[in-house]
């Protein structure tokens, strides 16, 4: 091995452990855990990166409006791939047409009920203010209660599914008490407003743009009944060949959050823009939507998120139990092999730009202009 060749490798070693580092300090790990479970050689940028995600991802929609990852991944062709919902998203990722992806709380935990092959591998903090169960103004229900018998429209396998469980079982109801009519969120609204359901459980942007256009009665939002919490999922074979590309990507995933919080009008006109929404729903939408900076998943995270997995089992909605802590990617840790290098113990999870955070929102994990740590 040349002088030079061997220079550039201490390097490009050198830049890796840096990232690690940070992002050990950012998720709590300590420096020396960190280096021991950094990889033993720098990481290629992949060739593609195929990403699914929907109007919903704002934190996704802006890297893709700015171009950020071509540019942060000069050599890799990144492609985008728009979904409706989550499990069509997943479906995609599941079958190798996509590295990567975001969705609500459902449609993981179906994903991994029905085998799919797939990693969680970060989280946005709750967002309970952005999903809703909606009636006409006219309509004659004022209860959850007086859900009964009456038709709901929602996306099957969704986190507006685990929105409508968790509403009936506040309710006092029984699901079979109820009338699911799974439909996507388009076939929901017209269904909605040609009054063919009673009800919509939804989320933003849909619900914004409904709330705007129709102006319909809000009977719940997911305050005290759903955390709506949002997942960055991955391929085992993409987490295992390219980790350092995925900091790289929470990185800029929290970076893109940054924007959304401290330059509303520009991240207004950048998902504006890409998903034709009026820029007053546009801005209903993001003004709800609290900071989302992105970080792995913590106990808390995990443990609300497995609840939502066992309420599937007990209505016979999943074929099968699952522990969702079994995939839940952690830094340094052998995808093959499945899992948590260290399991998350130490609670809620601080996310970035809090108070006491080590470290703040949008900070460069690394130089990795050239497309490789």
């Amino acid at each position: 091995m040349s002088h030079a060749t061997t220079v550039s490798s201490f390097l490009l070693r050198r830049r890796f452990l840096q990232v690690v580092a940070t992002t050990a300090a950012l998720w709590g790990l300590g420096l020396a855990g960190a280096q021991a479970q950094a990889p033993a050689k720098a990481e290629k940028a992949p060739e593609q990166l195929r990403i699914g995600y929907q109007k919903s991802a704002v934190n996704l929609v802006i890297l893709k409006q700015q171009g950020a990852l071509e540019k942060r991944f000069p050599g890799t062709k990144v492609t985008w791939a728009e979904f409706p919902a989550g499990p069509q998203l997943l479906e995609a990722l599941s079958v190798g047409s996509l590295e990567f992806g975001l969705t609500g709380d459902s449609p993981p935990v179906f994903a991994q009920a029905a085998g799919k092959d797939l990693l969680y591998v970060a989280a946005e903090p709750p967002k309970p203010d952005s999903s809703a169960i909606l009636v006409l103004n006219d309509s004659p229900v004022r209860t959850l209660a007086e859900l009964r018998g009456k038709k709901i429209a929602l996306q099957k396998g969704s986190s507006a599914h685990y929105l409508l469980v968790r509403a009936v079982e506040k309710a006092g109801l029984k699901w079979d008490d109820i009338q699911p009519i799974y439909l996507a969120p388009a076939d929901a609204r017209a269904a909605f407003e040609r009054k063919s359901v009673d009800a919509w459980a939804i989320w933003d942007p849909f619900y914004a743009a409904t709330e705007l256009a129709i102006k319909p009665r809000v009977l719940a939002t997911g305050r005290e009944l759903s955390s709506n919490n949002s997942f960055y999922l991955a391929s085992r074979p993409f987490v295992a060949q390219h980790q350092s590309t995925l900091l790289v990507l929470l990185e800029e995933l929290t970076r893109a959050d940054g924007i959304a919080q401290n330059n509303r009008k520009e991240a207004i006109k950048l998902v504006s823009d890409f998903s034709g929404l009026d820029a007053g729903v546009v801005s209903l939408f993001i003004q709800r939507r609290p900071a989302s900076p992105v970080g792995p998943l913590s106990a808390a995270t995990v443990a609300d998120q497995q609840r939502v997995a066992d309420a599937f089992l007990k209505l016979g909605l999943i074929p099968k139990a699952v522990k969702v802590s079994d995939i839940v990617w952690r830094i340094g840790a052998s995808p093959r092999s499945g899992l948590a290098a260290a399991s998350p113990s130490r609670g809620r999870h601080q996310w970035p730009g809090e108070a006491g955070s080590t470290v703040a929102a949008g900070t460069r994990l690394a130089d990795a202009s050239t497309g490789s740590l």
